[in-house]
């Protein structure tokens, strides 16, 4: 199939498409930048160029391809709601051209997105009133003859060129010369990596079903405090306890996500896709140190 692939140069998608490259898909991926466009090119896949807020470009990548796998986000944490919206046009942008078509749309959200307090399954709906509506915008495609899916990711993403939220813990560390985490850190946090999530985005735009939610977690749920341990450990830091009160001094952006915690299921997901982590979790891929190495 011909794939037009959004977010296409990222952590995430640059994985994507060379996971689709090597099972015999023709990839198209947009891009913004020359750089961009000059790795795509390296990788085997066509340029097109554009960004998420052209939507003209959109219409012209989408309207060109047998499915479409949508990851590009514009990670601006200080103007959130203005990301979201973009991000929810780009979606109804892309939805209106492959209406009726049944073809494939594989959307992207996130398992914080879940309600807490509970395992997350597939079967859980996000919480209401957040302004990220991708997995909403995504599935109301379904009604419209499209063979929508979304693949919820876990917050970290992992695995070597990372630049999320690890990476931000383990520069957080050396500014501030120690590891921490709040409270007694049994605040869990799922992850998978990378080269486990692109082949789950290939499965689901191949596989999966119209209306379908994928989890892409191989970890249900890691203990924040064995990631600071690693952390410290790696980087010959003390490892302490802060209090939720000195969390924001401590750790600025990221403290509302080194304070929370979920644990989330993909059992449903490798039933249903035939899906299955193979690459190493999230504590063994600190300990091989290609984290610290930068």
């Amino acid at each position: 199939m011909r794939i037009f692939v959004t977010g296409a140069t990222g952590f995430v998608g640059s994985a994507v498409v060379r996971e689709l490259i090597d099972a015999g898909h023709q990839v198209v991926g947009l891009a913004r930048s020359d750089k961009a466009a000059a790795s795509l090119t390296a990788t085997g896949a066509e340029v097109h160029r554009g960004a998420l807020d052209d939507l003209d470009s959109l219409r012209s990548g989408a309207a060109a391809a047998d499915g479409v796998i949508h990851l590009a986000f514009i990670h601006d944490f200080l103007n959130f709601a203005a990301a979201c919206e973009a991000d929810r046009l780009a979606i109804e942008t892309i939805g209106a051209v492959l209406e009726g078509s049944g073809k494939p749309f594989v959307g992207t959200s996130g398992t914080l997105m879940l309600p807490p307090g509970r395992i997350g399954t597939e079967e859980v709906e996000p919480a209401s009133g957040g302004p990220r509506r991708s997995e909403e915008a995504t599935l109301s495609l379904a009604s419209r003859g499209v063979r929508a899916s979304v693949v919820r990711l876990a917050p970290s993403v992992h695995g070597n060129g990372d630049h999320g939220f690890v990476s931000t813990l383990i520069d957080i560390a050396r500014e501030k010369g120690v590891s921490a985490y709040v409270g007694d850190g049994l605040n869990r946090w799922p992850a998978v990596h990378q080269l486990d999530a692109a082949r789950l985005f290939r499965l689901a735009l191949e596989k999966g079903e119209t209306g379908g939610r994928y989890h892409g977690v191989a970890d249900e749920g890691v203990p924040f405090r064995d990631i600071a341990a690693v952390i410290g450990r790696q980087l010959n830091l003390p490892v302490a306890s802060i209090s939720r009160a000195e969390a924001d001094g401590h750790f600025g952006w990221i403290s509302h996500f080194a304070s929370i915690g979920e644990q989330t299921s993909s059992t449903l997901t490798q039933e249903r896709l035939g899906w299955r982590p193979v690459h190493p979790a999230l504590i063994p891929d600190l300990e091989q140190g290609h984290y610290f190495n930068r």
